[in-house]
């Protein structure tokens, strides 16, 4: 089953997708406290549910458990930016690399399409929100990269934490405008098949991010 399947066949599933969206999104800030009792009764399923919910995005690193204090959705801060785009920039400019020789002639044509009618979207609204999956684009390369164990790590690791910080900071302003065109830029050295020249901006667009976000975390 897809990790993005929405319409999930357990009451597990069903919570464990809802909470991530709420907390990727910011609807259940960063840093709040999970209390199993109350999240119980907002999505009218059992404490065991929520719990199991609640481990599972613990692995997804979007919650954390302290002594004394419980589980609480992860802190947005410069220190864990940081650290999370250092190991970011490494692995998707691996990924574009890959996906500059594995990627299919029609997938990097549907790459092309994604980011046409995205365009139009930022031109309305200024803003440049990727669903989850298939029509995110830095989901697009990683699985491009045809590379199993590096998918494992980015999806099943840090795909929905990056989200967090993209979604909440980095998805609005003047970076939206750019962030796109370097998008462009990356797509078209894979269309060339030119790894060395994808991974390289790939990483630049990264730290690019980065340093975005990482002025806004300390505005």
């Amino acid at each position: 089953m897809s990790i993005f399947q929405e319409n999930a066949v357990t009451a597990s599933d069903k919570a464990f997708f809802r909470l991530r969206k709420e907390i990727v999104e910011g609807e259940i800030p960063a840093s709040a406290k999970l209390s199993e009792t109350e999240l119980s009764t907002k999505y009218e399923v059992s404490r065991a549910v929520v719990r199991e919910a609640i481990n599972r995005l613990e692995s997804c690193n979007l919650v954390e458990r302290k002594p004394n204090v419980g589980a609480r959705v992860v802190a947005l801060s410069p220190e864990g930016l940081i650290e999370l785009y250092q190991v970011r920039e490494s692995l998707e400019g691996m990924a574009a690399r890959l996906a500059a020789t594995n990627m299919s002639d029609n997938e990097v044509a549907e790459l092309k399409l994604l980011l046409n009618s995205q365009s139009e979207n930022i031109k309305t609204t200024e803003r440049y929100y990727q669903e989850a999956g298939d029509l995110d684009f830095h989901y697009r390369i990683i699985l491009g990269s045809k590379n199993n164990h590096l998918i494992n790590m980015l999806v099943n690791g840090l795909y929905h934490l990056v989200r967090m910080y993209r979604v909440q900071l980095g998805m609005a302003g003047p970076r939206v405008s750019t962030a796109f065109d370097e998008h462009k830029h990356i797509v078209q050295a894979i269309s060339n098949r030119d790894p060395e020249l994808a991974e390289m901006l790939m990483r630049r667009h990264i730290m690019y991010s980065k340093n975005n976000i990482e002025a806004k975390l300390n505005q």
